[in-house]
């Protein structure tokens, strides 16, 4: 399966410019890396709109011989944005370090440093190399917090800072050197401007429809004491339905991170609510949801014989029958049934500290085209067309790597 294309934001002296990346990949027994540009210049465009006007139109770049690349011309602009994982603040890494070395500033100047070396080695930047060669400390970010512990971690760091400050204007000059915004299509880059707008306005209406329903879905657990309870502890039971049999289990989200009853990447599951209670009562601890502040609400309500475990029809995911149905395209799945699906398998993956469901499902691979076809529907879109054996290969090795994360009581 080929590499992702990712579209990725660089804060430079100009501003904030997106291109695009394509992470390593191999191919004929060799391993390529690239950014959308030509021999001697990254192609970097000030908004959106312009980089899909020129995807979508030119023919001489750096990408097009790239295996997936016959997919990216045929996104909606939407896909195009940056996500927020991949936008490097480059020209922001003084002010950065100037802050103590905490797990969000170690993290990302880690995200930064890595993609410098992928420039520098994509761009034949030396000078990129030389700077972040100079001191052990940008080798070790990828350890975190525990790498710069200690006398030695913080002698480490300090040599760090001091080569950013004296430095790291080289750093900046040198992808600087390489920016260049080609000519853009302009009745192709005012399409995608409008496209995106659209886009906008969609999910600004989505957003008003989901507050509304939250209001009344409120309304209506306030008449339900177990959901009540539930939503005034901030966790949720959720049914699983799969080729396994029906599962309960507990997620919550903290900070917008998914975290569900287990740990070390599996997933305490039961056959029935009840067992999953008398499981709670017992006030087991060593699982994630430990850290919930309003854990010891839920074990003392199990072992008092007061809990209840209400599962709303937004937490209850069907898994069984969806790759039969994604093997007769996009008219015989229920785009339901399938975002809610996608929905827990991703959340499963990001808490487990994976990316296989994100790779998987990146518009680039076919799994994730017919899934943000069948998700995101829009009448200019190219349908995806039969036959889906890789997408539905690809959608059964999702399920069976979440259901390998089912521990079943």
């Amino acid at each position: 399966m080929a590499a992702d294309i990712v579209p990725i934001e660089l804060s430079v002296t100009a501003g904030d410019l997106v291109t695009l990346w394509a992470p390593r990949w191999y191919e004929d027994g060799e391993e390529w890396e690239a950014f959308l540009g030509d021999d001697e210049n990254l192609f970097a465009f000030a908004d959106v709109a312009a980089l899909v006007g020129f995807v979508r139109t030119a023919r001489d770049h750096d990408l097009i011989d790239h295996p997936a690349w016959a997919l990216v011309p045929r996104l909606p602009a939407p896909d195009l944005r940056p996500a927020e994982a991949h936008r490097y603040d480059l020209v922001g890494v003084p002010e950065l370090v100037a802050q103590p070395p905490d797990t969000w500033v170690i993290g990302e100047l880690a995200d930064v440093v890595s993609i410098l070396r992928s420039l520098a080695e994509v761009c034949g930047l030396q000078v990129v190399h030389d700077v972040l060669d100079s001191t052990p400390g940008f080798s070790m970010l990828e350890g975190g917090t525990l790498a710069f512990g200690g006398r030695e971690g913080a002698r480490h760091w300090d040599a760090l800072c001091t080569v950013i400050a004296q430095r790291w204007d080289d750093v900046i000059d040198a992808v600087d050197g390489v920016l260049r915004s080609p000519d853009i299509d302009a009745v192709a880059q005012e399409a995608a401007a409008a496209e995106l707008s659209e886009a906008q306005s969609a999910i600004e209406a989505q957003s008003a429809i989901e507050e509304q329903e939250a209001v009344s879905a409120a309304a209506e657990t306030a008449g339900n004491p177990a959901l009540a309870f539930w939503s005034e502890v901030g966790i949720d039971p959720i049914r699983i339905i799969s080729d396994l049999g029906e599962r309960y289990t507990l997620r919550c989200y903290l900070d917008d991170a998914p975290v569900f009853l287990g740990r070390n990447g599996r997933i305490d599951v039961f056959g029935s609510p009840r067992s999953l209670v008398r499981y709670l009562a017992d006030n087991r601890e060593g699982h994630d949801l430990d850290a919930v502040s309003t854990w010891p609400q839920v074990t003392r309500r199990a072992q008092d014989r007061e809990l209840e475990v209400a599962v709303d029809d937004s937490n209850s995911y069907v898994l069984g029958g969806l790759a039969d149905d994604l093997a007769g395209g996009p008219e015989t799945v229920d785009p339901g049934q399938l975002e809610l699906a996608v929905e827990l398998i991703t959340d499963a993956e990001r808490w487990a500290g994976s990316d296989t469901a994100d790779k998987a499902l990146a518009s680039s691979e076919p799994l994730g085209w017919l899934v943000s076809f069948l998700l995101r529907p829009d009448p200019t879109r190219l349908a995806p067309s039969a036959p889906f054996d890789a997408e539905v290969a690809a959608w059964r090795a999702l399920v069976g790597t979440f259901e390998d994360r089912l521990h079943v009581h």
